[in-house]
This record gives C-alpha cells, structure tokens and sequence, in this order.
C-alpha cells in the first residue's frame, strides 16, 4: 500500500516564477537593500490601500521599530492579549516598556473591548503609552470598538495572522487589514506559514510619512543621508558638511532590520498570488468548519465574528479533550503517525516563566480555555479538499467519533 504524504499544520507554497524571481536577483548587481525592495514596499502598500509600506528582517523586528519610533520605553506600558506569540509582547520588552496583558474570547481567540477595560483597570496608574491588538488565526478584532476605546492613545495592529482580511470601518464599509483606517500602524510577518513568504520578514504598513519616514532610518542603524535631510536640518549647523558626498549622520540609535533585494524579490512574486492563497485557505476552512460540526458536542470550529471577513490562516478546532477522555498530546501524536501534522497556537505568553517571574501569577479565564480547547490542523494552499477530509476523518478516528464525511453537508 502506498504510503499517504504527510500533512504538516502548514506550509509555503513556491512555484517556479517564484524561483526564477529570486534568480533574477543573483544575476544582477544588488543582493541587499535596493529596487526590489523599494518596489516590494510599493506593491504591498497599494495592495492593502495604504500610504507607506516598510519592509523589515522579520514581524518581531516589525514590532520593534514601531515602539522605539512611537517613543515608548522605560515607564510606558503597552496593552496586548496574551493569546499571541511570544514576539508581540518581547518586542515591548526590547523597547523597555512593561506589559499589560489583556484577556480574550474563549471561543475566538480574540480581545474585545470588554477585555481591553479589564486590562487598562488593572493597569491602574501605569503610563498607557499604546495598545497592539492581534487579529488571529485569520479573523480580526473589532477595530470600531478598539479606536473608541483608545481614544486618542496609539493603536497598532498585530496583524500577523491576516494578510488579505477584510474589516468594517466606522462607515460600516469593507476596508483591507494593512490600511490603517483605524489604527496608527499595523504589521505583518511574512515567514514560510504566513499568507505570503519572503522567507523570512516582515512589513509595517502607515499612513503617517513623518513615521514611515522615522521607521526606514530606525531599521538601517539611524543614518540619515544626504536625500533624506530637510529644509529645518540644513538650516542646522551640526549639519553643515551635508554637501560632502559621504556624509551621513545618526541622531537616533537605530538597528539592522533591513531586507534584502532576494527576499523582497520572492515577496513580489508572491503577492501576485495572495488572492489565490487567501480564496485556497478559506474554501479549505469552509470544508473543516463543515466537518467539524458533525463530530459532536465536545468539537466544534472556532466561533465566527461579524466584524471582518477573514483570510484563514490557521483551521483551529476546539476540542474539549477532558470530556472525550483523551489528551491533547497522545491526540497529536496519534495523528502524527497517521502523517498528519497539527500545533498549538499558543501557549499563552503571561504564563512564559519570564512573565511570571516578572508579573506574578496573572488569572485571565478566556486565554485559559481558549488554549485548553485549541488545536491547529493543517491549512495552507496546496492541500486540496480531499486532504480535509483525511484530516477529519483521523481525527474522528483518534478521538474515537464516528465520522462519515457524506453526512457533514447539507442535500
């Protein structure tokens, strides 16, 4: 019998004008940060409908850039959902500023303005400097309630997780993620399992040009050059060598984030297939919730949220292992060897032994069943339905459900 492939949770998806666009970029003369970058900056900020685009080594370094050039540091706090990755809340950390993390839905994941009140309350008088909410799995925080709860304190969205998701902003139309109709800045990842890949990288879409301006020179070390003083800085007589044609000068401490032309390259080619994937991702995310609705009472997909259309990154079910009688670690290992790979996203960040060790013990319920239920199957856009229905039908058959995949939809 011939063996079946192995499903990883996901996956990149590279095809040969993928190859043969980072190949064009060996033959040429640039290999670090030069046009490709510049034009992929271009074409993700009009992809999404924003002013500016950055591109960056990575999401984490994303994060980064956007509290040291917001200014937040040492006695400033940012609140954020402890159901994220580590990086959404280390990069607070890296800029000096202290965490307040937020609860969430048990059922989605994701913070509500509810949440966000409780988390500011226990904040009690520390300085409130931003809030990054993070939409995940694909979905999206109800961005309406977070700008009126924010009020005029900055917003940034982590958003990681939904490249190609739609939200409804205060008019109530469908506006793209990445726009930043409702928040400051947003940012996004673009490592191998992400909607698009660079590789590894990242993006900061604003509209702000006084920001994006900030953002370029804070990735590359600080250095301003010559093309990049203004009328205020040559009047300024620190800058009168201006004209030499070396001269540089760094007034900030800035950092190595930069991308280089081979990853942007592959960034270009593939966001021209971004609604390909993101049409893949969700029609396989339809056929799971589909599924997984037939598995009874202790198995369900993840609740849905009227406030976006998502981009599925993650097909996440929620399983109730304690009353199937069955743990979640023999559950992934028993798939495994039927060559099915899963994950869990994530172990809640405040519960890091770092965390603890610097803000005590901390009860946040939601973040608490949220991850005892959850468990990421495979989804990434070379699967096809059929491997769904492999996927399901391993799972009914570990979790001891009987499943027959012709009843999972309507007549």
């Amino acid at each position: 019998m011939k063996k079946k492939k192995f499903l990883p949770y996901s996956r990149q998806v590279i095809d040969e004008e993928d190859i043969e666009s980072v190949t064009r970029v060996l033959r040429s003369a640039w290999l670090t940060t030069g046009p490709m970058v510049k034009e992929f900056e271009e074409k993700f900020a009009e992809e999404v409908n924003a002013d500016y685009a950055i591109a960056c080594s990575s999401g984490t370094g994303a994060l980064h850039l956007l509290y040291v050039a917001h200014g937040i540091g040492p006695g400033d706090s940012v609140i954020l959902p402890s159901m994220t990755f580590l990086a959404t809340a280390n990069a607070v950390r890296y800029a000096g500023a202290e965490v307040i993390f937020s609860d969430v839905d048990p059922d989605t994941g994701l913070m509500n303005a509810t949440h966000l009140r409780d988390a500011w309350t226990r904040a009690c008088n520390k300085n409130i400097k931003a809030v990054c909410v993070v939409h995940l799995n694909g979905q999206c925080v109800d961005m309406k309630d977070m700008r009126r709860e924010v009020g005029d304190v900055t917003l940034f969205e982590d958003a990681c997780h939904s490249l190609g998701a739609l939200i409804r902003d205060n008019s109530g139309n469908k506006v793209k993620v990445g726009g930043c109709y409702l928040s400051n800045a947003t940012i996004f990842s673009t490592h191998p399992v992400k909607a698009i890949t660079t590789g590894e990288g990242g993006m900061i879409t604003t509209n702000d040009e006084g920001l994006a301006r900030k953002l370029r020179q804070l990735r590359s070390h600080g250095v301003r050059r010559r093309q990049d003083f203004t009328e205020v800085d040559l009047a300024d007589s620190n800058t009168k060598s201006f004209m030499d044609p070396w001269y540089y000068e760094m007034r900030d401490l800035g950092f190595n984030y930069r991308l280089s032309d081979i990853h942007s390259a592959l960034g270009i080619s593939q966001l021209k297939k971004l609604k390909y994937f993101v049409k893949q991702r969700n029609s396989l995310r339809d056929r799971y919730e589909q599924h997984l609705c037939c598995l009874g009472e202790h198995v369900r997909p993840l609740a849905l949220v009227s406030s976006c259309i998502p981009a599925w990154h993650l097909s996440v079910a929620l399983i109730d292992f304690k009353e199937i009688g069955i743990s979640r670690s023999e559950v992934i290992n028993q798939l495994s060897i039927k060559g099915i790979g899963t994950q869990v996203h994530y172990i809640p960040v405040h519960q890091q032994p770092y965390y603890k060790n610097r803000y005590g013990t901390l009860m946040l319920p939601g973040v608490s069943t949220y991850y005892s239920r959850c468990l990421s199957l495979p989804l990434w856009p070379g699967m096809d339905l059929n491997d769904v229905d492999r996927v399901i039908g391993a799972l009914a058959e570990v979790l001891g459900i009987n499943f027959d995949s012709d009843t999972s939809f309507a007549p």
